[in-house]
């Protein structure tokens, strides 16, 4: 669908956001970074549905995280428990407060389907140490391409965090979803600079 020039009505119940995809063709050489003695990123096998959407909220909440709190337990551990899908924990003082999952069903690629770090670890270097071990990971597989997507609704540095990773942005779209907080899979004080309509 081609969206016209000008103003498009959003529905009441819908969010809308641009989606920027973004790709990495090659290995790039480390960012500097900063390091804690307590931090360590670790593959958690078939996470427990229960413990990863709970880790899942604290992180997305704030901005509009949905599409696994669509699925059931069964569709969920589906999805985590792929051979060819990877969950990863960041913890800090051994509590788990980031999450990194890898995604590499198409061959020769690696998608970073979710990245994010609860909002006491953002800002403080977690999340270039943490993005630092992701492409270390997902270089160390036979790969040609890396990728992931953020959009509008994210954190406002993402776009530019990735792009300070090595990730090139490639294509734009807009997504118009259900709003979250009015289906009720998130409180209605999520996102409270998101207006819900």
């Amino acid at each position: 669908m081609i969206i016209p020039d000008g103003y498009s009505d959003v529905p009441s119940g819908k969010t809308v956001s641009i989606v920027t995809h973004l790709e990495m063709l090659e290995r790039p050489p480390v960012r500097a970074e900063r390091s804690e003695a307590s931090w360590s990123l670790s593959k958690v096998d078939a996470p427990d549905p229960g413990w990863y959407l709970a880790l899942f909220r604290r992180i997305g909440e704030d901005w509009l995280w949905f599409s696994r709190l669509q699925l059931s337990d069964e569709e969920l551990r589906g999805v985590l428990g792929s051979p060819l899908h990877e969950t990863y924990v960041f913890e800090a003082q051994g509590q788990g407060e980031g999450l990194v999952e890898l995604d590499f069903g198409v061959e020769g690629e690696c998608d970073v389907s979710f990245f994010g770090l609860t909002p006491a670890l953002v800002g403080c270097g977690a999340g270039r140490w943490m993005m630092n071990r992701a492409i270390e990971i997902a270089w160390s597989r036979p790969i040609r391409r890396l990728s992931l997507h953020t959009c509008t609704l994210d954190h406002p540095g993402a776009l530019g965090f990735y792009v300070r990773s090595g990730f090139v942005p490639y294509r734009r779209q807009v997504e118009v979803a259900d709003d979250p907080r009015a289906t009720g899979l998130l409180p209605r004080t999520s996102a409270p600079w998101v207006p819900v309509l």
